[in-house]
C-alpha cells in the first residue's frame, strides 16, 4: 500500500483517476460524427476560451489537429492546496480526415468551453465511363 501511496499520492478512492487527469489526450475528451454533409468534431475544454485553442489542417490536408493549453494558476504563498485534479498544460489530438473530406472549408467555434470543428464532405467522384471508339485498320 505505501508503494501504491508513493506512486499515485494520496488518491484514496481512484488511483487511476490521477494518471487520467495527467493524460492531455484522456483529459480532451473528442467527439467525431458523421452526417452525410459533414463530420464533425466536438472537444469540451472547459475553462479554455478561443484564443487558448488551435486547430489547423496538417500534413497535406489528411489530419485535423486541436492543440492548446491550460495554463497553471499562479499560486499565492498563503494558500495551501488540499487536491488539484484539474488538468494543466499543453494538449494535443490528431485525427486522420477521410479522403472525402473538404479540408478548404473547415469551419470551428466556440461555446462554454465547447469546441466544435465541422468539416464538409465532397460528393464522391462518380466513375466516368467513356466509349472509346476502336479504329478499323
Amino acid at each position: 500500500m505505501a508503494l501504491i501511496s508513493q506512486v499515485f499520492g494520496n488518491e484514496i478512492i481512484d488511483p487511476f483517476l490521477s494518471m487520467i487527469n495527467k493524460c492531455p489526450v484522456l483529459n480532451t475528451p473528442t467527439d467525431w460524427k458523421e452526417s452525410p454533409e459533414s463530420h464533425v468534431f466536438i472537444a469540451d475544454l472547459p475553462g479554455l476560451n478561443k484564443e487558448e485553442v488551435n486547430v489547423q489542417v496538417v500534413d497535406d490536408g489528411r489530419v485535423l489537429q486541436i492543440s492548446g493549453e491550460r495554463k497553471e494558476e499562479k499560486g499565492d504563498e498563503n494558500v495551501k492546496w488540499h487536491m488539484g485534479e484539474r488538468f494543466r498544460g499543453k494538449f494535443l489530438r490528431r485525427f486522420r480526415l477521410p479522403k472525402n473530406a473538404k479540408t478548404d472549408e473547415v469551419k470551428a467555434s466556440m461555446e462554454n468551453g465547447v469546441l466544435t470543428v465541422t468539416v464538409p464532405k465532397q460528393e464522391p467522384k462518380k466513375p466516368e465511363r467513356r466509349v472509346i471508339e476502336i479504329e478499323e485498320k
